[in-house]
């Protein structure tokens, strides 16, 4: 059976899997990798039924996108420990673990400089990694063997599908998402510019 230190050495960049053990070792938690899921990167779950506190991270996040992910959910943790339920998840409260928590993260010896300049600069008023457009682009340029397209990417009123096989028509931009017309069911939905999509040709 692989060691906890052997896990994580597959799934976080080298330098940054000492803090992350320490993290892991310190707190109550039981840590679960899973399989890709399309509407969450990561999960925390409070000690409610159980003697212990739960954290998931999808397994096929690249080590700079699993990281933060993974800080980003012990924040929570400590969120929980602290305010319960007395405080909005995402509060002022939670961005204050969050921050002291990164800091010790962002070096060089971690991050590469391109994304350690934008993950600095999210640092400042940190949300989840999936709203942040600039860094969630930055992230993905270091996912390996995949081309990914966006929506943001294609043009207005073209045709694309996504991960479940359903497609749509792009129409325009409101505010910080593109309208789109699900064309099986004639409805329209508001799609965040970083959704993965595959755009299709009439024939």
């Amino acid at each position: 059976m692989k060691t906890n230190r052997e896990i994580l050495s597959e799934y976080l960049p080298e330098k940054a899997v000492s803090l992350a053990l320490n993290l892991l070792e310190d707190s109550n938690v039981q840590l679960r990798i899973t399989k890709s899921r399309s509407t969450k990167l990561g999960d925390y779950r409070p000690p409610l039924n159980r003697k212990y506190h739960r954290i998931s991270v999808n397994h096929d996040l690249n080590k700079y996108h699993f990281l933060i992910t993974l800080i980003h959910e012990f924040a929570h943790l400590k969120n929980w420990n602290l305010h319960q339920r007395k405080v909005r998840p995402h509060g002022k409260e939670w961005k204050t673990f969050f921050r002291e928590l990164m800091a010790p993260y962002l070096v060089q010896e971690i991050f590469p400089p391109d994304i350690l300049e934008v993950v600095i600069q999210f640092m400042k008023n940190p949300t989840s990694s999936v709203v942040n457009i600039k860094l969630l682009k930055k992230l993905r340029e270091y996912d390996k063997g995949m081309t990914l397209i966006t929506l943001d990417d294609i043009p207005e009123n073209s045709k694309f599908s996504i991960y479940n096989g359903v497609i749509f028509t792009k129409l325009e931009k409101l505010k910080k998402r593109y309208k789109c017309l699900r064309l099986d069911t004639n409805r329209i939905y508001l799609v965040s510019p970083v959704m993965q999509v595959v755009p299709l040709i009439d024939n």
